[in-house]
């Protein structure tokens, strides 16, 4: 793995931890569906299924992690949201809805993670 595949791996592992610490059931991480693209983290916030697109950069670039979510990011996130769906029985009763997590990681310090919930 190379360093941005490090990165990235260490936002979604702190991501999955700070949703599973709020009381949420991941369901999958890193949900490959062919060429379509992959979603990040598949939870459960009690009857919602929530997508969750995670973005990892390093303190001191100039994009900050939820402006990496471009308007075609954006269309192949509600695509596979759609295909996980119907690959596992249907949307829950409370919906389905995609948030992005953003983590900042400084050269110093913890991590700084912002959740957008609804974002997309």
């Amino acid at each position: 793995m190379n360093a941005r595949g490090a990165l990235g791996k260490y936002g979604e592992d702190l991501a999955a931890r700070r949703l599973t610490a709020g009381g949420w059931a991941v369901l999958a991480r890193n949900w490959r569906c062919g060429r379509a693209g992959e979603l990040d983290i598949v939870a459960r916030e009690g009857d919602v299924l929530v997508v969750c697109e995670v973005k990892t950069r390093r303190e001191g670039l100039f994009q900050q992690p939820l402006a990496g979510v471009t308007p075609d990011k954006a269309r192949r996130l509600r695509d596979l949201a759609q295909r996980w769906v119907q690959e596992h029985g249907g949307a829950p009763p409370g919906g389905v809805r995609i948030d992005v997590v953003g983590v900042l990681v400084p050269h110093r310090g913890a991590p700084r993670i912002e959740h957008v919930r609804g974002a997309l």
